[in-house]
């Protein structure tokens, strides 16, 4: 008889907790629960970082890690790239338009069709993006709107679509430059899903005077009928080959959150997504895709992957923690850890206080108070809560006391170089950087531990900057009273330009180092925000969004492990006492006991 070592090439071992590497495929005993073990592949969907801009029926191309979405719902132009962790803004379409089709990679897709209430009606526009710009290109024969599309930005296909008149059933075949006719589909039908090539390609669903099931394949010159959905629908998004596609999303009398797997001619269901939905966009292979967008009642923004893999994937998402002892806005924070966060000073409603109050990752506990009480201070962002640096603020008037933290008690220090509140503030209790300040200027300021001295002034006057990372190595984002998109990098010496905010903010919480920060909530001007984004040393991309809007609150940690307490709400009284703690995305084997049964 043929061993188990023999056909895998490893004996079943006896272990006493499960491995974390070199499981696939491998079986065990597990002597502490007493059960046989293994790793198998799964397939799931899971959250990701939402768009910047909630839309429905936009285009989509590329892949699960270098995806593209653009145009949509409102006659957008927007135009947003994913990394495979958050979205960042791109450059705009020439035509706003929701309904086109998209096909190709990230830095050579193809947009083509739509409607455009500026045109007005549907169009034949065709463009082409080369990773950072739009340029239009030949246009499509028939004008028409929710069409399939196939195959890359120099061998597109078109087909489908609604008309003024009806449903369309024409083909077209783009080589790059120019559009031509090619063979009809058998079943003339807008809303469908379409993937593959320019000579392999499937079109599937849609709807007719009904949503439809109908599959048909296309070899370059003629359309097949194929295996039908097990449902019939419209609306939905796909990725994949003629031979291994993925059709999910999209609506019958309900939005669909209904995935299926194609093998070249059977449907069969998968895992559903998370979010039904229909009108979306999808990008990706039948093992790793992406889905983002759509229609849930409203516009959403939502995005979510698709995963064929032995390790389940936990999403990054904020989550409730415990409350604040006193609920209030304009706070100092800092901290380098979930566990060990510091937040002073702010404004109740009632007063401007000096209260502070310390992190264990669990609970806050209240410590000594302020000397001073002020809202709206600066803070060295890397200080634990045993040495904690806080500066100017506001009483009635901006203030340039500086105190420091020992865990205990506040003592005061040098004063800052200038009266000013909402300050940026980064660095450490012996090494710290203070920049602009309201009202709005532009100084800069270093602390040596007992002295401030002026620095190498910001490039922009702004009050209310995101801030983080050391004296030598900091990075500076967004700022007021004109929220803007601005970041800078900081080398102990001199300021760098660096990618820019997704959304233009002031008020917002930092946390990380130069290379890996997070910067969360802030400001537009009368609205708060939930907008979350991760710098990665040279760009900017979304995150997941905070559960509560707010300003002003108090935030530390790292890129991956985060905490806002406190803040100024939408609501009224606008203080909170509400603490939020994000946890960045998470991989772990999928182990499955192995029965009998």
């Amino acid at each position: 008889m043929t061993t188990y070592k023999e056909i895998f090439g490893k004996y079943v071992l006896n272990l006493a907790s499960d491995p974390t590497s070199d499981a696939e495929g491998q079986i065990w005993y597990n002597t502490t629960s007493g059960t046989f073990k293994s790793v198998v592949a799964s397939a799931a969907w899971s959250s990701g970082s939402p768009l910047l801009t909630a839309r429905y029926v936009l285009g989509g191309a590329g892949t699960q890690t270098v995806g593209l979405g653009f145009g949509g719902s409102g006659n957008s132009t927007s135009t947003e790239k994913y990394n495979g962790s958050g979205w960042a803004t791109s450059g705009a379409m020439n035509t706003g338009r929701s309904g086109l089709a998209g096909v190709g990679t990230q830095t050579a897709a193809l947009g083509f069709g739509g409607y455009s209430s500026a045109i007005p009606g549907r169009t034949t526009a065709t463009e082409k993006f080369n990773g950072s710009t739009w340029t239009s290109s030949g246009n499509m024969a028939t004008a028409r709107n929710t069409l399939g599309g196939a195959g890359t930005q120099t061998a597109g296909l078109g087909f489908g679509g609604q008309l003024p008149s009806g449903k369309s059933n024409s083909t077209e075949l783009f080589n790059g430059t120019t559009w031509t006719s090619g063979s009809n589909l058998n079943t003339a039908r807008n809303a469908l899903g379409g993937l593959g090539t320019q000579t392999a390609a499937l079109g599937f669903g849609g709807y007719t005077t009904t949503n439809v099931a109908n599959t048909e394949s296309y070899n370059g010159t003629t359309w097949t009928a194929s295996g039908n959905l097990n449902t019939a629908r419209r609306g939905a998004a796909a990725a994949g080959t003629q031979t291994a596609g993925l059709g999910f999303g999209g609506t019958t009398t309900t939005n669909l959150a209904v995935t299926e797997l194609y093998d070249g001619s059977v449907w069969t269901n998968s895992s559903n997504m998370v979010t039904a939905r229909n009108y979306l966009a999808g990008c990706g292979i039948q093992t790793t895709a992406l889905a983002f967008g759509g229609e849930a009642g409203t516009a959403t923004a939502v995005t979510e992957e698709y995963n064929v893999a032995s390790t389940v994937i936990t999403a990054a998402a904020w989550a409730s923690g415990s409350n604040m002892n006193t609920a209030r806005e304009g706070m100092g924070g800092s901290g380098v850890s979930k566990n060990d966060i510091l937040a002073f000073g702010g404004d109740t409603g009632p007063a401007r206080v000096g209260t502070t109050e310390k992190y264990n990752g669990t609970s806050w506990t209240s410590s000594g108070n302020m000397n001073t009480a002020r809202s709206y201070p600066g803070s060295a962002s890397q200080g634990p809560s045993t040495a904690g640096l806080g500066f100017g603020g506001y009483n009635g008037g901006g203030l340039n006391s500086t105190e420091k933290f020992n865990g205990t008690t506040w003592t005061s220090s040098g004063n800052y170089g200038a009266s000013k509140y909402r300050p940026g503030g980064l660095g450490t209790q012996t090494a710290a950087v203070g920049i602009g300040g309201q009202p709005v200027v532009s100084n800069v300021y270093l602390f040596d531990g007992s002295t401030w001295t002026a620095g190498t002034a910001y490039p922009a006057s702004t009050a209310g900057s995101g801030a983080c990372g050391t004296q030598t190595a900091g990075i500076v984002a967004g700022g007021g009273p004109s929220a803007i998109t601005t970041a800078n990098k900081y080398n102990g010496t001199s300021w760098t330009a660096t990618g820019s905010l997704n959304t233009a903010r002031y008020g917002m919480s930092a946390a990380g180092i130069q290379t890996a920060a997070i910067f969360f909530g802030g400001t537009s001007g009368p609205t708060n925000l939930v907008v979350s984004e991760s710098y990665d040393g040279t760009s900017f991309s979304t995150t997941p969004s905070l559960a509560t809007a707010r300003a002003s609150g108090a935030g530390g940690g790292t890129q991956t492990s985060a905490v806002l307490g406190g803040g100024r709400t939408n609501s009224v009284p606008s203080p909170t006492a509400a603490t939020e703690l994000y946890t960045g995305e998470t991989t772990a084997n999928n182990y499955k006991t192995i029965t009998t049964s």
